[in-house]
């Protein structure tokens, strides 16, 4: 039995480091490499490999990034990372399991060991499960989104407030532009840092951006932003947000 397996790594060296060291192991079957995460979610679509070894740091689409947008389908992972200021703890729960670069021999040997004491048919840890492990422990400070041909890395600190349109999600920026993510606003409530607040089911605000905030019918609190847009929180909501900013 083989292991399909896709490295997602953007230093070359290092790739050729970690598949050197992959080819002491049977099980493993080298199928695909992608230097960033975008070309790392393609292949994943594409070969719906058993398992990934996936780099943390990557241009265009960062690791956590990545696993954010997958959908259906979710392999096993193996997180490679050359900085132990990331979540590691985390990622020895359940069936996530983490290298820290240079990579050695010794190490990847208990990761296999710990591979095959799990059931690779069985579905890995739910990304959004996940990114709720890692909430806080990582400094996102852009996020990617799509135009045309061309990706767009959008400042965490521009971004004025989100908001869910029927089936899409906008990110609402400083300089009164509307991009569309792919993100789900649970993703997004999950990765952003805590100036972030969701405030209705369809709403997520950057605390940073308030300059006002007003009483609305029924207890609900209108938040006037930077930008002009006044928005209203849910009934449900409105307690726990009095409470928070004091009102």
């Amino acid at each position: 039995m083989s292991w399909k397996t896709i490295i997602i790594e953007d230093e070359q060296l290092a790739r050729q480091r970690l598949k050197r060291l992959l080819a002491n192991y049977d099980e493993i079957e080298i199928i695909a490499e992608a230097e960033n995460g975008l070309q790392g979610l393609e292949l994943i679509n594409k070969h719906q490999p058993d398992l990934i070894f996936l780099d943390i740091e990557m241009p265009i689409l960062n690791g956590f990034e990545m696993l954010a947008k997958l959908s259906e389908y979710q392999p096993k992972v193996v997180f490679t990372t050359a900085y132990d200021q990331y979540a590691i703890k985390a990622f020895d729960e359940g069936s996530i399991d983490y290298l820290l670069k240079p990579i050695e021999l010794e190490r990847l040997d208990k990761t296999i060991h710990k591979l095959k004491q799990t059931n690779l048919a069985k579905p890995a840890i739910a990304i959004e499960d996940l990114l709720l492990q890692i909430k806080g422990k990582t400094a996102i400070k852009t996020l990617t989104v799509k135009l045309g041909d061309r990706i767009l890395l959008i400042k965490i600190d521009d971004i004025i407030h989100i908001q869910a349109e029927d089936k899409y999600v906008f990110l609402h920026t400083n300089d009164g532009k509307k991009h569309l993510t792919d993100y789900t606003l649970s993703v997004l409530e999950t990765k952003l840092p805590d100036d972030f607040l969701r405030i209705h089911r369809s709403d997520i605000i950057n605390t940073n951006h308030i300059t006002e905030i007003r009483r609305g019918f029924n207890g609900a609190l209108i938040f006037v932003m930077s930008n002009g847009a006044k928005i209203t929180s849910s009934r449900s909501n409105s307690e726990s947000l009095r409470l928070k900013f004091g009102i």
